[in-house]
């Protein structure tokens, strides 16, 4: 009977250490797992959540973790390593110890192929199922247990210095990842179509240039600001433009800019006899080269909607207006009085 009640002490004792070994592995690598598949800008989101009760326990310590991983990683490896090789020697000791030498073996494989399972496959199948809810449970032991084996982690850093050398911050996101993961939105159904292309449009304003955006100098209405306004005033009516560029000698030669809505009123104020610079206005002018995000705020500080394009030895390459931006965002936009929808298109053809 003794015999009986040690053998199924040993046994128990043996299947607890067991049970640790898959435990404390299991709980190592699903949070490892979770916490590298939580998106970083989904936890900053909710930890500037305003709002107290809307708030999510955990999220600050989350966002702590998520900023810099390497330390509570690297503690999630060490206790990992830890729990598997020590938890696995301890068993197989056992296990020599009452059965022989024939029974480590399979002591030792069956636990490593229930290790494989239960403890890598499986817990990192369910880490990134439901990676928020397990990262937000585990923060506060992950940095209790980083913090407790801090002075093993430095060991590990002085050590894998020389190969990995010293962190760097890595961006959490870039440009090429949000349009990605707008256009999976949009087949998902949480993004709308024109959102998506709008979204398209904001990533290009720094890559067009004014020379791509810009209606070109063959296709602009210019006349003669020295001249009477009456003497151009069927000009004027006849073009599709609202603005007029006012030039001098020559087309390199601007003088200004005129609303074509202020030449018409002036001819019904009488003022036909007025040159027409009078009534005009210094525009601003932009390099061919620049961006269009750079041109945006110069319209929006100077309250003017279009710019002068000038080449890079001075001359006018052509005209780019507040349209012609929005226009990347939104798509090609015609009023009523336009004849060609795309100037750059017209002049080309």
């Amino acid at each position: 009977m003794y015999r009986v009640f040690a053998l199924i002490q040993y046994m128990t004792t043996l299947l607890i250490a067991a049970l640790l070994v898959i435990l404390i592995s299991a709980l190592c690598s699903g949070t490892e797992a979770a916490l590298f598949s939580v998106p970083i800008m989904k936890v900053r989101q909710m930890a500037d959540e305003q709002d107290p009760t809307k708030r999510k326990r955990g999220t600050r310590t989350l966002l702590i973790i998520r900023e810099k991983m390497s330390r509570p990683i690297s503690m999630i490896v060490i206790l990992n390593n830890i729990a598997n090789i020590v938890g696995t020697t301890v068993v197989t000791i056992l296990a020599a110890q009452k059965y022989g030498s024939f029974w480590v073996g399979v002591v030792s494989g069956s636990l490593t192929f229930m290790v494989i399972i239960f403890a890598e496959i499986i817990p990192k199948t369910i880490g990134e199922k439901h990676n928020l809810r397990i990262s937000l449970f585990m923060a506060k032991p992950v940095i209790f247990f980083t913090k407790l084996l801090l002075p093993l982690i430095w060991l590990v850093e002085f050590l894998t210095r020389p190969f990995t050398g010293k962190d760097r911050q890595v961006l959490s996101t870039d440009e090429r990842e949000i349009r990605y993961m707008a256009q999976l939105g949009e087949e998902e159904g949480v993004i709308e179509a024109d959102e998506l292309e709008m979204l398209h449009g904001v990533f290009q304003l720094n890559d067009m240039d004014a020379r791509a955006l810009m209606t070109p100098r063959i296709s602009l209405t210019c006349i003669d600001g020295n001249v009477s306004i009456q003497s151009v005033i069927n000009e004027v009516i006849e073009t599709q433009h609202s603005r007029i560029v006012l030039i001098g000698e020559s087309r390199d030669d601007v003088l200004g800019v005129v609303l074509k809505s202020s030449l018409l009123i002036a001819m019904v104020k009488g003022q036909g006899e007025d040159k027409v610079r009078l009534h005009g206005y210094d525009p601003v002018e932009v390099l061919h080269e620049m961006k269009a995000d750079s041109i945006l705020p110069i319209f929006q500080k100077s309250r003017q909607h279009l710019a002068i394009v000038r080449d890079e030895f001075g001359g006018v390459d052509g005209v780019i207006t507040l349209e012609d931006i929005v226009e990347e965002l939104t798509g090609e936009i015609v009023d009523e009085t336009d004849m060609d929808e795309d100037m750059r298109e017209a002049a080309a053809s």
